[in-house]
């Protein structure tokens, strides 16, 4: 399989397992306990149905949208996500390069492998900066400055991470941060010479956004381990409130799955939220971001940005989650199998097939922008 035979999520993920060592596929793919959630949050829009209507003129549509302050050419942006140079040399800037080409958002997360700065600079379109609150309350500090110097414009506090989920791949494999190739596990390398090769002959892995508070010179670190050694689990409205107010600008918390916390982000005067359960990597069990869409849209979604993120891998996924009040939609998974396959390249294809199918699929459906959907295009099942 070659990247022109890529069509669809699915296609994707394929030619990364056969692209990565088996560990490194598995952080990616995995999720936490029995990963139940992460299958609940794609199969739970397969209880939703859409309802075109016809003859409605769409010739011409218009894909864009505007959430937490930034206007996007789709409805739709790259999340931020960890360690993207483990899955292929490029990383974060390929993800970088090819949101911008998208007109879209895309997120840089405090574990990301390139210095948030580089990135700003090479793109100008708007940027996301993620961070876990650390029990180092000068680190947090010392991360809002840096991102604010930089010129970020979208800050995102990840709230369901206080601690490490039970991801067992992980820890079947040993994987850690910076990856340790361990003797049991050197098979699944010498397999993959393409990877190791790339791995090896290109800049030293690193976590700029770390390098001033971290320090791994002696040994690897476990992703389990920073979560819990380094998180701070103390962590409450009051502390985020401090965060919102030293930020002052746009703020969206990650993480967000009831009613109640989405009604205390509205009143600490955070800007967004996302409907997010880590892409069940956390809490196994916990319900899929669309089944709790519409209750909290109904709620708080005329006073605050409601995204959602989790399972995403089809178009018309995208247009049920907006039809029932989300601002636009995060994908994580979606852009990261086509980045470990085959770098921009793929994360450029990637998100071009996800634009037309929207394109298509909201011709099909008989609209021409995004405010024309809404829940009388959808049934429940």
């Amino acid at each position: 399989m070659q990247l022109r035979d890529c069509h669809n999520f699915h296609d994707f993920r394929a030619l990364a397992r056969r692209r990565l060592p088996r560990p490194i596929f598995d952080y990616i793919d995995g999720a936490a306990d029995d990963e139940v959630s992460h299958r609940r949050n794609t199969t739970s829009y397969e209880r939703c149905d859409l309802v075109p209507n016809v003859l409605r003129g769409v010739e011409n549509v218009d894909l864009s949208v505007t959430v937490l302050g930034q206007r996007l050419a789709v409805p739709f942006y790259c999340s931020p996500t960890a360690v993207q140079r483990l899955f292929h040399h490029q990383g974060e800037r390929a993800v970088a390069a090819a949101a911008a080409g998208c007109s879209t958002m895309f997120g840089v997360s405090s574990l990301g492998t390139v210095d948030l700065e580089e990135l700003r600079s090479a793109h100008r379109g708007p940027q996301i900066y993620q961070f876990y609150f650390h029990k180092d309350r000068g680190l947090n500090r010392a991360m809002l400055q840096r991102a604010k110097d930089a010129g970020i414009e979208v800050m995102m506090l990840t709230v369901d991470s206080i601690t490490g989920g039970n991801r067992e791949r992980d820890l079947r494999s040993g994987f850690s941060i910076p990856f340790k190739l361990t003797l049991p596990g050197m098979a699944h390398f010498a397999i993959r010479p393409r990877w190791v090769w790339d791995y090896l002959t290109h800049e030293k892995f690193r976590l700029p956004q770390l390098d001033e508070h971290v320090r791994m010179e002696g040994g690897a670190m476990s992703i389990g381990r920073y979560f819990t050694e380094m998180l701070d689990p103390s962590m409450n409205w009051d502390d985020v409130a401090e965060m919102v107010r030293l930020w002052s600008g746009q703020f969206c918390l990650k993480g967000v799955m009831s009613v109640a916390d989405a009604r205390r982000a509205v009143d600490i005067g955070c800007t967004g939220i996302v409907l997010s359960n880590h892409g069940g990597r956390q809490l196994d069990g916990s319900r899929a971001p669309f089944d709790q869409l519409a209750e909290i849209v109904d709620a708080v979604g005329d006073r605050i940005d409601v995204i959602v993120d989790g399972g995403i891998q089809r178009g018309s996924q995208v247009l049920k989650a907006l039809s029932l009040g989300a601002k636009a939609v995060g994908v994580g998974r979606y852009y990261l199998y086509p980045l470990a396959a085959a770098g921009q390249a793929g994360v450029e294809r990637a998100l071009a097939l996800l634009r037309t199918e929207i394109e298509r699929d909201m011709k099909l459906m008989g609209c021409t922008a995004i405010t024309q959907l809404s829940r009388d295009n959808l049934r429940f099942h």
